[in-house]
Parts: structure tokens; C-alpha cells; sequence
């Protein structure tokens, strides 16, 4: 099983996340954003933790590398408060188990917080290696679902729950 930890994101993350800002990454969260979109992510991001800005993580390897970001944020989901999960790998590094050992690792810091039941991730139905992600890191598929993202475009998604509470 792949190892990594996150670190909470920093002022120097913002090569990663233009890094993260390629076609092969974004094909299915609505493509890249506009170097004005990254920064102001970046921004976002490091105010966390908070109800805006989430829980926003760096992934490193055993060996220094940085090759990804992993995060958690609150929303609304059906009528209940819970956490969306989202993740991203360089394409580099992608293929080798490190995605689900980030999110195993946040699915562990969201249930440290202890405020949320359940955390769910909205992997587009056309995206198979991050619903992989979620069915390995032991989420529970509860069917497809039109979901908005990018702000002001639906995508059919599919739901996965992971209980928080359990484990």
C-alpha cells in the first residue's frame, strides 16, 4: 500500500496547484482555471481552516516529494451538514495508490474533527480511477446525482458517503 501524509497548505503551494492546473487533472472538474482562478484558490486555501476556505492539504511522500492536494470543506447536502472530500495527483504520479492514501489520511483528520457524521465525494460518472478512489479508501456508493461544479455547471456524479462515526 502507497504511504504518504498531508501537510497543511502553504505559501509555497502555489507551484503545485499551477502544476495541478493541466488538462489531464482538471478533464473532468470543468478544465483548467485561469492563473486569477489558481491564485485566488490558493488564497482561499490558505485561510483555512474555516467554513469558506475548508481543510486544505498537501501530499508527500516518504522521500520529500510533493505530488498532489487533498482536502476537506463543509457544505449542505440534502438537507445535513456534512464534508465534501475533492484530491488531486501531478500526472507523474498518478497510478500508483498515492490518492488513496490521501484520502484515507483527510478521511482521518475530517473524523478528528469530530463535527460531521458522514463526508461524501462527487467524482464525475466518467471519471473511474477517482471513483476507484473512493471504493478503495472505503466509501460507500450511493448512486448517481447531478452535482454543481464548476459553480454554474451540473455534472452527472456519482455520491459516495463515507461514516465518519465508524472505524
Amino acid at each position: 500500500m502507497a504511504e504518504v501524509r498531508i501537510v497543511r497548505w502553504g505559501v509555497d503551494d502555489l507551484a503545485l496547484l499551477r502544476a495541478l492546473n493541466v488538462p489531464e487533472v482538471r478533464a473532468h472538474t470543468g478544465g483548467p482555471e485561469t492563473d486569477e482562478q489558481v491564485r485566488a484558490r490558493h488564497e482561499r486555501y490558505l485561510r483555512g481552516p474555516g467554513p469558506r476556505s475548508g481543510n486544505m492539504f498537501t501530499v508527500v511522500t516518504p522521500d520529500g516529494t510533493t505530488v498532489g492536494s487533498v482536502g476537506f470543506w463543509p457544505r449542505e447536502w440534502r438537507g445535513e451538514q456534512v464534508y465534501e472530500m475533492g484530491w488531486a495527483v501531478l500526472p507523474a504520479h498518478q497510478g500508483r495508490g498515492l490518492a488513496t492514501a490521501a484520502v484515507r489520511a483527510v478521511v482521518a483528520a475530517a473524523r478528528a474533527a469530530g463535527d460531521r457524521r458522514f463526508a461524501h465525494a462527487y467524482p464525475s460518472v466518467d471519471n473511474p480511477p477517482s471513483n476507484a478512489v473512493c471504493r478503495k479508501a472505503g466509501f460507500t456508493l450511493l448512486g448517481e446525482t447531478e452535482f454543481e461544479y464548476p459553480p454554474g455547471r451540473l455534472m452527472r456524479s456519482n455520491d459516495w458517503r463515507i461514516d465518519l462515526t465508524a472505524g
